[in-house]
């Protein structure tokens, strides 16, 4: 087991080459996923109406998941960020 006292992580992107075409990318990489999310939330939404109107719970019920699903994909994109400093923070106070 590798222990070593006193040293810690501190993250930082300042100087790396090539930084701004990974945030780009990034951002981008989550813009697309946001609008498939949203596309996700409509088609879903019209497959619960149609599966309502039609009285056909199998297509109501697989509208609801993806309009469910949909919606908390964009919760967990937006989140993304949070969620990782969250865990860095974490992992950073753990002591051995």
């Amino acid at each position: 087991m590798l222990m070593i006292t006193g040293t810690r992580i501190e993250p930082t992107v300042e100087g790396l080459p090539g930084w701004d075409a990974v945030k780009h990318l990034a951002d981008q990489i989550g813009g697309v996923a946001l609008m498939l999310a949203v596309l996700g939330v409509v088609i879903g939404a019209a497959a619960w109406a149609l599966g309502s109107h039609s009285q056909n719970y199998h297509q109501s019920f697989s509208g609801r998941r993806a309009v469910l699903v949909s919606g908390l994909a964009a919760l967990v994109i937006g989140a993304a960020p949070t969620i990782v400093d969250f865990f860095f923070g974490v992992g950073q106070k753990i002591k051995q």
